[in-house]
């Protein structure tokens, strides 16, 4: 880990990008104030040093590769809201090694063994800990299932958390929930996955999730806008292997379809997989009802129903 962690490197960037804007030369009033590599403040028009001998917050070492990084670096992981401690608590490795690759006696091995069962038991102090750990747990079980980045998994953890303080999750499975909260985040972020999808790696049916879920949004006023059809475009095309023209047209039928109020109360998933169908059609890269229909998880009647109010929405003649 790079010592200082690349968010506070940036948030340090900004700030001083921040700062430099502010500043003004005094001898020809221009705001091209950079940084150089001395660390000094100039002014790029005239040259006058602003400002010298600024503190330099990087680590007092260099390297050239990520080896490099990670023998010289002194520090942690970063904080994170996936862990229910923070990731702040310490972790013995299950390796029973030393700290130079040795194996250890077997005197050492049942001492270590015995450390780290007592390390796992005091990092969850009480049940609310025990919830939190299990719910993250699963949240990262199914993201990793879905494929999403990092940053969902992080928002699905802070909505978890702020709806196990506000008591939400009684009378509720801590499942439910997290599959819930999962859901929430991907819509969040701008990855949409569908309730299908959502509960094909969860361990709660796709009913309970939707009602888990409509709770949770609106105790928390997460404020959710509704899903564009098109972010499911490039998926379910890529899926089906078809071409750069397929998607580009298949968008086209959603806009224009959508801008005459064809989209209101109706299914993202199903209403971007009749699009595909019907841009694979006109592209001559002819996909089946069926084959369309099991990448989207919909039915092939919803996709020939939504198939044919959009081309006749766009006064084409099947």
């Amino acid at each position: 880990m790079e010592r200082p962690s690349r968010q506070r490197q940036k948030e340090r960037n900004t700030e001083r990008e921040s700062d430099e804007e502010a500043i003004t030369c005094p001898e020809c009033d221009s705001a091209e104030i950079v940084t150089d590599a001395d660390q000094e403040l100039v002014c790029e028009d005239c040259g006058l040093v602003l400002d010298e001998q600024t503190i330099d917050r990087g680590p007092e070492w260099r390297a050239f590769n990520h080896s490099e990084r990670q023998s010289k670096s002194r520090v942690g992981a970063p904080i994170t809201e996936t862990m229910h401690d923070k990731g702040l608590t310490t972790t013995i490795d299950w390796k029973d090694k030393d700290a130079y690759g040795r194996s250890i006696s077997s005197k050492k091995r049942s001492q270590m063994h015995r450390l780290r069962k007592w390390q796992e038991r005091i990092r969850t102090k009480d049940a609310g800990e025990r919830n939190l750990q299990f719910a993250l747990s699963e949240i990262d079980r199914m993201a990793s299932a879905l494929g999403v980045p990092r940053s969902v998994r992080e928002v699905a953890s802070v909505i978890y958390r702020r709806a196990l303080s506000e008591d939400l999750i009684r009378g509720r499975s801590i499942e439910g929930v997290s599959t819930a909260a999962l859901y929430a985040a991907c819509r969040k972020e701008g990855i949409p996955r569908s309730l299908e999808e959502i509960s094909d790696v969860s361990r709660v049916d796709r009913k309970e999730i939707g009602r888990t879920y409509r709770y949770i949004s609106q105790e928390l006023g997460l404020e959710m806008r509704p899903v564009d059809p098109q972010k499911y475009v490039p998926r379910f095309s890529s899926e089906l292997g078809l071409s750069e023209e397929v998607q580009s047209k298949a968008n086209e039928i959603i806009e224009t379809t959508a801008e005459q109020g064809l989209l209101s109360g109706k299914s993202p998933t199903g209403y971007a997989a009749a699009a595909i169908y019907a841009a694979s059609l006109l592209c001559n890269e002819k996909k089946t009802q069926r084959e369309v229909a099991d990448v989207a998880q919909v039915t092939e009647v919803t996709i020939r129903n939504r198939y044919q109010e959009q081309i006749e929405a766009m006064g084409i003649h099947a």
